[in-house]
């Protein structure tokens, strides 16, 4: 019998400080049930995943786009996110121009897995990108915070490998729909290759709010990224809540660019920290 690797760390209320902390893992444990294992986390009785794979789907044939595989780095399971040029279409939005492999917390997901305004985030989990892996020119996001409600048509904040020369992998920001992308950080994609990477991503909920991003390789603890911001806008007015992506959402406006990705993800958490009432 398979056992349920998943771990829940749930504070309570501290009546002198006023202060809540709850946080929530997800590891992959081995092959079966995966849609069932990320569905039990991140969003308990419903469906957290989107994949080509769904009823209506474009690519059912291939069967579940999200596997949990052998990692020989990492000595144990981690999740694996197909993504095929060719017939894997958006789900989500019927969309013919754009596709997308991707998990993610949201209105149906519990409250501590939601960010609202006065809330602090944190997002850690790790991945790997293969050995030729290729974006596009266009956006191959591979971490989106999404804002809900309201002015909602772009992530505030992205991970999206570009093709370039070299080819980059880019931290943007998008303040809102009345502004253009923000890249606030640019660096070598070469450095993230066939390199398990851990990430902790940090945002205090509010208008203004703060964001800090960490990204280490596994292998040293080197760091390639780092980026913090102590006066940023991390929720629109009209949104109701913030939320993580993780996976391959990507533009086929420049499909010969692209390939067929396998893309390793693993140890996701998400906690936060809130005023209780």
């Amino acid at each position: 019998m398979k056992y349920f690797v998943v771990s829940f760390i749930i504070g309570i209320c501290l009546l002198l400080t006023g202060i809540s902390d709850a946080q929530v893992m997800l590891y992959a444990n081995g092959p079966g049930a995966t849609y069932e294992l990320i569905n039990s986390v991140l969003a308990p009785g419903y469906t957290a995943e989107e994949t080509p794979d769904m009823t209506n789907g474009t690519h059912i044939s291939f069967g579940r786009h999200i596997a949990e595989v052998f990692d020989s780095t990492l000595n144990r399971y981690a999740f694996e996110f197909y993504i095929h040029a060719a017939y894997d279409n958006d789900i989500s939005t019927l969309e013919t121009d754009r596709q997308r492999v991707e998990i993610k917390t949201y209105q149906y997901s519990p409250a501590n897995m939601i960010g609202t305004t006065g809330e602090t985030m944190t997002f850690k989990w790790k991945f790997k990108l293969p050995t030729g892996f290729q974006p596009s020119t266009s956006w191959t996001h591979i971490h989106q915070v999404k804002a809900v409600g309201g002015d909602d048509s772009s992530p505030l904040f992205t991970l999206t490998p570009r093709k370039g020369t070299p080819n980059q992998l880019q931290l943007i920001y998008v303040a809102d729909s009345s502004t253009a992308e923000n890249f606030l950080a640019t660096i070598n994609l070469s450095s993230f290759i066939n390199t398990w990477v851990d990430v902790t991503e940090v945002v205090k909920v509010g208008n203004p709010g703060t964001y800090s991003i960490i990204i280490n390789k596994l292998s040293d603890g080197s760091n390639l990224l780092t980026y913090s911001n102590s006066n940023i806008k991390t929720i629109r007015p009209s949104n109701s809540f913030i939320r993580p992506k993780w996976g391959i959402y990507r533009s086929l406006l420049d499909v010969a660019d692209l390939r067929d990705e396998a893309v390793r993800f693993t140890d996701f958490s998400v906690a936060q920290i809130c005023a209780c009432q």
